[in-house]
């Protein structure tokens, strides 16, 4: 009788559990975050090269979903060495003493055909804001090259002010120097297996 009862509550539970989102692993040589911001006139472009990222998404389990990524501040490059260690310093992102920047989500939703809303705290070096960044999920297939793996994809690209997050004082903005507004492309290749 007691078994009998324990295995009601057990299939119970599982019935009643909610499913897990599926948990992906970032394809780092397929993925990237990149950015442009004005120098002058010209655009100067870069990215980060040591980030790493939890990726739980799945269409029909938005509440389970979640982005959570972790960015290495001195890995900036933007294919000038003087210029890469001026923007680690602290003229701009102290990348010493605030080694991590963060993004941590607390809700995706869906906005309708391939676009989802995440909303989530963005830390960069000391100061924390909530922003609603918009996604576009590409789809899932079978990995080509693995058969027993499935990949994804994703989109999001968004502008943020530095100077709200203390990456500079203001001081090259106001010579005409260097922008404050960085528009950014998070792309990302994502894998799990069958």
């Amino acid at each position: 009788m007691k078994k009998t009862v324990f295995v009601l509550l057990s299939v119970i539970l599982l019935v009643q559990a909610p499913a897990r989102a599926h948990e992906w692993k970032l394809d780092p040589v397929h993925s990237g975050i990149l950015f442009d911001i004005k120098h002058i006139y010209s655009t100067v472009r870069g990215h980060f090269t040591d980030f790493t990222g939890d990726v739980f998404f799945d269409p029909e389990n938005l509440e389970k979903s979640k982005f959570d990524f972790v960015v290495k501040a001195d890995s900036i490059n933007t294919n000038n060495g003087k210029r890469d260690n001026h923007l680690r310093s602290d003229d701009f992102f102290s990348a010493k003493k605030f080694p991590e920047m963060r993004f941590q989500s607390s809700k995706v939703s869906h906005a309708g055909g391939n676009k989802y809303t995440l909303e989530g705290k963005m830390t960069i070096k000391n100061v924390s804001k909530v922003m609603v960044l918009e996604f576009v999920y590409w789809g899932e297939k079978e990995n080509p090259f693995d058969k027993n793996q499935i990949v994804a994809g994703f989109d999001s690209g968004f502008k943020i002010d530095r100077l709200e997050y203390h990456v500079g004082d203001g001081k090259f903005y106001n010579m005409g120097v260097v922008g404050k507004d960085v528009d950014i492309l998070i792309t990302l290749e994502v894998i799990r297996e069958k």
